[in-house]
């Protein structure tokens, strides 16, 4: 009996320890909608079907984020969808993110609507500058946004000069033939995107010096062009190269790492994240470049697996310090916050209930599900995990150990 009783002491101990280890990887997700969420009262529930009452807290306990992005548009309409985030927006947002004892990423848009390689218009009131002014404006802009969120005890941690910046930044006016784009296979306009990329970091270094820097692209399906960019932006002052990986739009894992290699092997000296990824919970839309569902269907099942997997090919590269997953608040169910439905949530959209792929970003971090009870016997629903993650298949006898089954220990 001393026997048994130790060995059971020993094993919570060693579970708590496990469950208490981490690494130094960033695991979370932008939720810039989730206050229009909750002022609409959308009902998120967990694996119990029980309320979420914060979900802030519940992506920091029980998903394992430790690092929320948010997005920042000039001056926004806030008439389509998801456009709401202005400066007034987003500071209680950051607020509350830095209180939870979240990292906080803040994502300059540099935009008055969605910024990404095809969309990177100027904002309506800097239309009319010259480039010097235009250059003055970056600079003034990030200053007044970082001094302000500084003010307020939620300076980031982590900041996007630019959302998506492919092709350069700050086009426009909006609709003109000569966008100032950028293309590696030509010079024109980098000289530019340099200056306003020096003119924004000069701010960020002023005004958040611990603050880590982002150059944030999303060519990860090919790697020429990404090389090609970075190659030009070299004489930069940042610090972490950021990636957008879709497979729908990027291809499978092997695209992706063929791009985290090449990072690597030519920037040793910058590390990379994720700042954006996700994949489908229901329909796969017809305009993919890339159909990946043969490998991860488009199901609650195959959003989980493809991070899983995602996950599993990441998480021992030293160099890829993150994961962010974009937009994990998204739940349509009874309500219509955010339309046309993006389906990419880590909620089930027919019920609100938590999915099981919001828990895969743990293993990143080399946690998992938090648990609060200790049980002997194994509830008669929900499958049995061991404290590696690995589901147990014949729970009719199961060997001494510890495992995890909805949210409780198990003791055997």
């Amino acid at each position: 009996m001393r026997k048994i009783t130790l060995t059971l002491a020993l094993l919570l101990v060693a579970l708590a320890s496990f469950a208490q280890e981490e690494n130094n990887k960033l695991a979370g997700g932008d939720i810039s909608m989730l206050p229009k969420y909750e002022a609409a009262n959308v009902k998120y529930t967990d694996k119990n079907n029980q309320r979420i009452t914060n979900l802030l807290t519940y992506f920091r306990d029980e998903a394992g984020f430790n690092i929320a992005r948010v997005r920042l548009f000039v001056d926004p309409d806030k008439t389509s969808t998801g456009v709401v985030q202005d400066l007034d927006y987003v500071l209680p947002l950051a607020v509350r993110i830095k209180e939870a004892g979240l990292k906080l990423m803040l994502d300059f848009h540099y935009s008055d609507t969605w910024a990404d390689p095809s969309n990177q218009w100027t904002p309506a009131a800097w239309t009319s500058l010259t480039e010097e002014e235009l250059a003055d404006t970056i600079y003034g802009y990030t200053k007044m946004v970082l001094d302000t969120l500084v003010k307020s005890n939620a300076a980031p941690d982590y900041i996007q000069t630019g959302n998506e910046i492919s092709y350069g930044m700050l086009w426009g006016p909006q609709g003109t033939s000569s966008p100032l784009s950028c293309n590696t296979s030509k010079d024109d306009n980098w000289e530019r995107f340099r200056t306003l990329l020096t003119q924004a970091g000069k701010a960020c270094r002023e005004m958040c010096p611990d603050a880590k820097i982002i150059i944030h692209t999303e060519r990860t399906g090919n790697w020429s062009t990404t090389k090609g960019i970075y190659d030009r932006l070299s004489t930069v002052d940042y610090d972490i190269i950021g990636l957008s990986y879709y497979p729908e739009w990027h291809g499978d894992l092997s695209k992706l790492k063929n791009i985290l290699v090449g990072c690597n092997y030519y920037y040793p000296d910058k590390p990379v994240m994720l700042v954006e990824t996700g994949y489908y919970n229901n329909w796969y839309p017809s305009s993919a470049t890339y159909d990946c569902t043969s490998t991860w269907p488009a199901s609650p099942a195959g959003q989980k697996l493809f991070l899983d997997d995602l996950v599993e090919m990441v998480k021992d590269r030293d160099y890829v310090i993150g994961i962010l997953y974009w937009f994990p608040e998204e739940n349509p169910y009874n309500n219509r916050v955010y339309e046309p439905w993006y389906n990419h949530g880590l909620f089930n959209p027919n019920t609100g209930k938590v999915s099981d792929a919001l828990f895969s970003l743990q293993k990143l971090r080399g946690i998992y599900t938090p648990v609060e009870n200790i049980t002997t016997q194994p509830e008669q629903n929900g499958d049995i995990y061991t404290v590696e993650g690995l589901k147990v298949n014949n729970t009719d006898n199961l060997p001494h150990g510890v495992y995890i089954q909805n949210g409780k220990k198990i003791v055997k």
